[in-house]
């Protein structure tokens, strides 16, 4: 398993930093708290041994990674999201057996306070890992009455005690104590319909106070109203096949990208959805994960099981169609007319980059926290990186 980190610009020039996993793993995000360090924490999946969780530090000046590790012992790894408002606390969905058959599980945790204060150390050395902590239980969001939990979502900007699962066809909406030692459900929707409907992902909006949710159930994507938890839209037939992921347009309140088994990434005006605003055919395989830039909206991430992990330009349908991505301090008077002339007109989509790496499935791409040019991307087989635009 690995995964990459990389600056956006330099995807063609430059080759990512790349960090190897001993176990295979699929979750990865950024340290959503960290604003300072450029931080992404990935849940490994071991059938044999204990699981971890790997803290990965990127030093952007020396182009060096460091790390941490923490057990996780409670099952492998399928899913994992970091509070927004502290850094030292997570939540993962984990699988367990129970009574002979597998179950997954939802369960909010805390890393030791010893993980920032100098446990961090270089991937390379051979003497790391042996003696990792344990993470600290919080709290279990107990799921066992509603089915398989598939993911959790913290509210966006909230200040952390609040968290919703996704389990099987049921949305819970949890509150959190302020120790986060205790989870009580506040309310819930079902997904309802012929057959074994179940949710695949999620993505809680910033947008209107953060009162919506979407999911994906199957080709479907609907939208809810987390205060009456009640359906608001739904897009029947979205995708061909399977939808496999969800991403808010984080300055555009109605715009949604979604991705799934059809090897397309589209682009939708919730408002509107009779059709996409805008479809992404560039990926040959399933795509897995799509991730909107948390400042720049027109730079959007997908991770595929082609190869490829694209850097698309996806201006047009932006908050900045005409362009703003070099900062005017930058620019000569020369370069500030011409840029004039140049900003009268749309910009045309494009492809920026493309990081491909053969034989390798990306389950997930992550933007930074706190390099808005940094993402990192995870493989199965055991790599992963960072990459600066």
């Amino acid at each position: 398993m690995y995964a990459t980190l990389q600056h956006t610009w330099d995807m063609e020039d430059d080759a990512p930093v790349i960090y190897g996993l001993e176990f295979q793993a699929r979750a990865l995000t950024s340290q959503t708290a960290e604003s300072d360090a450029i931080r992404f924490l990935v849940g490994t999946q071991s059938l044999k041994f204990d699981n971890q969780i790997h803290i990965i530090d990127f030093d952007d000046e020396n182009n060096i990674i460091s790390k941490s590790v923490l057990q996780h012992q409670a099952g492998e790894i399928w899913h994992i999201s970091a509070s927004p408002a502290d850094k030292a606390v997570l939540t993962t969905c984990y699988n367990k057996t129970s009574e002979s058959r597998v179950v997954t599980c939802g369960a909010v945790w805390r890393m030791p306070p010893e993980w920032e204060s100098g446990s961090h150390e270089s991937p390379d050395d051979p003497h790391n890992s042996h003696n990792p902590q344990n993470l600290e239980l919080l709290c279990h969001l107990d799921n066992s009455a509603h089915g398989n939990a598939s993911c959790v979502l913290w509210e966006p900007m909230g200040d952390g005690k609040r968290v919703i699962s996704l389990a099987d066809n049921h949305a819970l909406l949890w509150d959190l104590t302020e120790s986060s030692t205790q989870a009580t459900i506040s309310s819930s929707a079902t997904l309802e319909g012929k057959g074994q409907l179940k949710f695949t992902a999620g993505k809680w909006s910033p947008h209107h106070n953060c009162t919506q949710l979407a999911t994906a159930n199957d080709t479907a994507i609907r939208g809810w109203d987390l205060r009456t938890m009640s359906q608001i839209y739904c897009i029947e037939n979205a995708h061909g096949q399977l939808v496999r992921d969800l991403d808010f347009n984080p300055n555009k309140q109605y715009y949604l990208a979604s991705c799934g088994d059809d090897c397309k990434v589209k682009f939708w005006d919730v408002r509107n959805i009779n059709e996409p605003v805008k479809n992404l055919e560039e990926h040959s395989h399933w795509v897995w994960s799509v991730r909107y830039n948390h400042s720049h909206d027109q730079l959007v991430l997908t991770g595929s099981s082609d190869s490829r992990v694209i850097l698309s330009n996806m201006v047009s349908i932006s908050s900045e169609p005409f362009g703003h991505l070099v900062d005017d301090d930058d620019l000569s008077d020369g370069e500030d007319n011409h840029q004039d002339e140049k900003s009268k007109e749309p910009l045309q989509d494009s492809i920026i980059s493309t990081y491909e790496s053969m034989r390798t499935v990306w389950y997930a791409v992550e933007w930074s926290s706190a390099d808005p040019w940094l993402f990192a991307s995870l493989s199965y087989d055991g790599k992963t990186g960072h990459q600066r635009q």
